[in-house]
Order: C-alpha cells, then structure tokens, then sequence
C-alpha cells in the first residue's frame, strides 16, 4: 500500500481523509476503463466511416473523380478521340496495348512488372517502388516534389509525344536517373539536385515512360500549357488503354511484412498486449488506494535564511549576500517613499537622495556600488545598507534615526 505524505506549514494537523472501500473504488475504475472502451469504438467507427465515404472520391487521378486531383476529364477526352479506357484493378484483365499503371501506393508486385514488361507495348508508369522501377529497367529514383507550378519548355525533349506538347507542366515527382540508355525530359532543379519529371527507355515489348508530371493528367491542371497534349498523346496512341491501379492485399500486390511474417505471429503479438494489460492490471491492484498521513510541521523562515547564508559564507560568495541584501533595501526603501515596484533603480536613488538630504552619488554608491573584496567590505556595505534605511524611514515619519545595529533574521527573511 502506497503512502502519501503531506506537509502543513503551521502547527495544525491536516486531518486525515476517510478511506473509501474497496468495493465503491473498484466499480468506479471499472466504469471508467468501459468509458474510454467505448468512447474508442465509437471513434474508430467513425473515421472508418469517413473514410469510407470519401475514399473513392479524394483518391487523386481516380479516372472516375470529377474533383480537382481526379482524372475524368481526360478520360472523357479519350472516349471521345476513339480511345476505349478499361479500368482494372487485377493484373489478370490487364491487355497487350497501351497499360496506364498507377501505383503511387506501391503495391504492384516486381513479378507483375516484369509481366508486363515483356507484353505490353506502351506502358506509362506513376510512382512505383525500387523493385519494380528494377523490373522495368528504370535506372530512377525519385528525389524531390515539385509543386511550384512553373512551366518547362519541351520542344528538344528526345521522346516524340513530349517534344510536340511544347510546354508542360513539372509539377510532380523528380527522378534521378544515371543510365546512358533512357531519355529524359522535364527537368528541374540544378546540380546535384537536378531531376527529370518523365523518364522513358525500352524493354521487351516496346517501352516504358515513368511519368512524374502528374499535374497533365489532374482535373484542374489538364487544359494548362501542354498538359492535355502530353496525357493524350501518351495515352491514346491505341484504339484501347488499359487503367491499371494496383491495390494493396490483392493476389497481384506485392507481398506486406504481415504476409511475409510467419503465421503465428499475430498471435504472439496477441498475447504479449494480454500479458501486458494484465501486468499494468496486477501492479496496479498491488500499490492499493492513497492514504492521507496527517504531519504536522513548522518550517520557520528563518532556518531558511540561515541556511542560505551559511552557504553563502562557505563559497565565499561576498558580491552575491550584498546583492541579494541592496535589492531587498531597495524595494523597502522604494515602498516606503510611494513608488510603485516597477520603479527603476535611478528613481529610487534620486528619491532617497532628496527625501535624505544627501547627494545621488552617495547613495547610488550604497545602494548599487560595487563588489566587496573583503568580509570588512561586506559588513561595510551592509552598515551602509542599514543606516541609509533608517534615514529614510526617519525622512518619512519625523523620528530621530536609532542606532546602527547589525542586520537581524527579521531583516534577512525580508531581504530573501
């Protein structure tokens, strides 16, 4: 059973409080571990139904999605040049001409890659992991996004459908590329930084263009330069284009860590969340309720201010016991002659000075002069100090100063 001790800062004692029961206790944490149960599920459920409902829709280049990032404006452009578009999401349906592969996602498989390698004619190719950048033969890796919506020019690009556009827009993805055997076109960046925004080289059955200039096939950047004439000549040099989205967890997907973990990992995991909720369940059943110990104690101020000092005294630290001591007069004798707090130092310097009769220099000089380099010096300062106050204080009420005294305990509690 755990205790709490608690401390008063005068002589009563803090009664202690009544113990609640055990049984009161535990309905109340079991109440309250059901709240946040359910307070969970409901929150769980509905993200999961949001995302469900806006999915499909915010998907960008969803060739179905009449929002700004979706592509259906190009597909209806398609249709009506004679370019029949199937959208598929299996690699079984997929055809031999014109494959549109969208796997920003990453979750096309490097075999199915390969596959299409050697039967597609045309592939035009977004995102994509390394795997299947290697499956393909693309020397690319991406290094950067460019959105700053600038306008590349493309009229000495060596692939032709991007060289007669003119002008595209680079806004996108950047690919690095070294390979001697692939064109490259959109660049941005220079340097080290320097990227391509389409990179193109050949395979088996004809070539593949790695696309990083998304912004020709969006909805609201299409019609912009020549983006509409980059997307349909890319995509509609054949009578039927196959729209391929790879999702993750199909059969044609590449493999997940959980799908190349053994199988009876799950449930380990399973069990190790058990044993670890009933762990933190036992330990917390072990420490038991809080108890309130009454204690009383008195804690003057002045073992405080003694305590202080003496260290003080052991460093040898002279400047910092005057400071300490010309602050603390310099806010009585600023409260004393009506200034507010926020007073500066100059002010209750000349205050003092007029209320005392004495020249500003001398009592700068005691109430910010310099360091101490002795403990004669020190006692000096503070006689100063003192005798300062105490014309002060007879300024202000009329009273004859008292004698000069040493500092007091009272004074040093103030003073800290």
């Amino acid at each position: 059973m755990s205790t709490v001790t608690t401390e008063a800062t005068d002589a009563t004692a803090v009664r202690p409080r009544p113990a609640e029961g055990p049984g009161p206790t535990r309905r109340r944490r079991w109440g309250a571990w059901v709240v946040v149960a359910v307070v969970a599920v409901l929150l769980a459920g509905l993200t999961a139904a949001v995302g469900g409902q806006r999915g499909a829709d915010t998907r960008e280049l969803d060739p179905r999605s009449p929002s700004a990032s979706g592509a259906e404006a190009l597909v209806r452009v398609l249709g009506q040049r004679g370019t029949a578009v199937d959208v598929v999401r299996s690699a079984d349906r997929l055809g031999s001409g014109t494959v549109f592969v969208d796997d920003r996602q990453n979750a096309l498989s490097a075999a199915v890659a390969r596959r299409l390698a050697r039967t597609a004619e045309h592939v035009v190719l977004v995102g994509g992991s390394g795997a299947v950048l290697d499956a393909f033969g693309l020397d690319a890796e991406p290094i950067a996004t460019v959105g700053s919506g600038e306008t590349v020019d493309t009229s000495d690009c060596p692939v032709p459908e991007v060289a007669s556009t003119g002008s595209v827009t680079a806004d996108g993805t950047s690919y690095r590329t070294t390979g001697g055997d692939v064109e490259r076109c959109v660049p941005s960046g220079s340097g080290a930084d320097r990227g391509w925004g389409i990179v193109r080289t050949t395979t088996a059955a004809g070539d593949v263009t790695l696309l990083g200039t998304t912004a020709a096939l969006r909805n609201d950047t299409v019609t912009t330069a020549g983006n509409a004439a980059l997307a349909l000549g890319l995509l509609g040099g054949s009578d039927r284009l196959t729209w391929y989205v790879p999702t993750p967890g199909s059969a044609d997907a590449a493999p997940t860590l959980g799908d190349l973990a053994p199988p009876w990992v799950p449930s380990a995991i399973a069990l190790l969340a058990l044993v670890a909720v009933a762990a933190g369940v036992w330990r917390g059943r072990r420490l038991g309720p809080l108890v309130v110990e009454p204690l009383p104690v008195v804690v003057r101020a002045s073992e405080t201010t003694e305590g202080r000092a003496r260290l003080y005294a052991r460093t040898r630290d002279r400047t910092h016991t005057l400071d300490t001591l010309r602050v603390a007069a310099l806010r009585r004798i600023g409260s004393r002659l009506g200034l507010p707090r926020s007073a500066h130092v100059d002010e209750v310097v000349r205050a003092a000075a007029r209320a005392t009769g004495r020249r500003d220099t001398d009592v700068g000089a005691v109430l910010v002069g310099g360091t101490p380099d002795s403990d004669a010096a020190l006692t000096a300062g503070v006689d100063a100090l003192d005798e300062l106050e105490r014309a002060v204080a007879a300024a202000t009420t009329g009273r004859r100063p008292a004698p000069t005294t040493r500092p007091t305990t009272t004074d040093l509690e103030h003073d800290t």
